[in-house]
């Protein structure tokens, strides 16, 4: 058999299933506007269905197209993104609905090259895009197809690294089938790889080409795609000072990179001295600072050793040395683009330490 044909007969099969047995009830595949698959697209990057829908759906009630996000000041939306995760893809969303307003006069380019140089989408985004959109084939790989590829022609090595990724890229590009079918195939595959051919405990038998599968052949399911083996993660620790002043909060404005870039948090410091000399400035010479429970947040590439402080500040108090600090009315804080880890504090630190308090006016 040729390649073409077991190409074809990979394709066909995967189709055929999808017709029955696959997904087609989420909301981005009711209609096939860019600006829809683009969005939902972004937000599936490394973030699970069942996470996304609310997300999604909050968005587009927001922002039905994409010049309306354009128009959107950025603390809107990533407000709206807060809890989501992996910030910088709302950034990169902004940035990306902006460019397509400004240079593409609001319709997104008909191709996967064009896509794939516009802010945040990378080559398998673009490949998604065109492919449902536009009828381009092209090879997607997310997460889930690379674990269907990888476990059905057996391939090795790391899927994340250069060596995986190059094989795997080749086996997808050989698998497409005609411009005609590349819509159906798409979604197919990233199906099977969401529903059936999951990381842990793949329902084989359910799967439309076990009978065509190495990893299954040689029973190694559970080996393939191979993973990296994980690095400790570092552990870094953040001092956050919740300082409160009558129904005010203190949230200061991060730098555009890093951590929480661009995002309104408590005032973080790395070290308790720092953090105290604030106190001062906020609280008076007599700052009283209350040390509330430590807690761990898990970041991709490091863990925060989170170490909370609450304070009440007296009115008027000013914060200097800290960028753009500024009173926040505690009502308010949900339609600020928290962190969901600093929202938690603060929302902790409220409800135990102001209940049955008598309000102070706020600076």
């Amino acid at each position: 058999m040729s390649k073409s044909e077991r190409a074809g007969g990979f394709a066909r099969r995967l189709i055929a299933w999808h017709r029955c047995h696959g997904r087609h009830d989420l909301p981005w595949q009711r209609d096939r506007d860019p600006y829809r698959v683009w969005l939902s697209e972004i937000m599936l990057q490394q973030t699970q269905v069942a996470t996304v829908l609310p997300y999604y759906a909050r968005f587009l009630q927001r922002f039905p197209d994409v010049t309306e996000l354009a128009r959107a000041a950025s603390d809107e939306v990533m407000s709206l993104w807060a809890g989501l995760g992996y910030y910088a893809r709302a950034r990169n969303l902004h940035a990306c609905a902006r460019l397509v307003v400004q240079d593409h006069g609001g319709r997104f380019p008909a191709g996967g090259a064009a896509l794939a140089r516009l802010p945040g989408i990378g080559p398998s985004t673009a490949a998604a895009i065109a492919a449902f959109c536009f009828g381009e084939p092209g090879a997607i790989l997310d997460g889930n197809v690379k674990r269907v590829l990888a476990r059905h022609w057996a391939i090795e090595g790391p899927a994340g690294q250069a060596r995986g990724t190059r094989a795997l890229s080749e086996r997808a590009q050989q698998e497409l089938p005609p411009a005609a079918d590349i819509a159906a195939y798409s979604q197919a595959i990233m199906d099977l790889g969401a529903t059936v051919c999951t990381r842990a405990q793949p329902a084989c038998d359910r799967c439309p080409v076990q009978s065509t599968c190495e990893a299954h052949r040689q029973g190694r399911t559970d080996e393939l795609p191979a993973r990296r083996v994980p690095r400790q993660r570092p552990v870094r620790a953040a001092h956050v000072l919740i300082a409160v002043c009558g129904r005010s909060v203190l949230l200061a404005r991060r730098e555009p990179r890093g951590i929480w870039g661009g995002l309104m948090c408590l005032p973080q410091f790395d070290s308790q001295a720092q953090l105290e000399r604030s106190a001062t400035q906020l609280g008076g010479p007599g700052a009283q600072l209350e040390r509330l429970a430590d807690r761990r947040h898990d970041l991709t590439h490091l863990s925060l050793a989170l170490k909370p402080y609450r304070l009440r500040a007296v009115r008027g108090a000013r914060l200097t040395g800290l960028g753009d600090a500024q009173w926040v009315p505690l009502a308010a804080t949900d339609a600020t683009g928290m962190p969901a880890p600093h929202r938690l504090l603060l929302r902790e630190a409220t409800a135990e330490g102001l209940r049955g308090r008598s309000p102070r006016r706020s600076p």
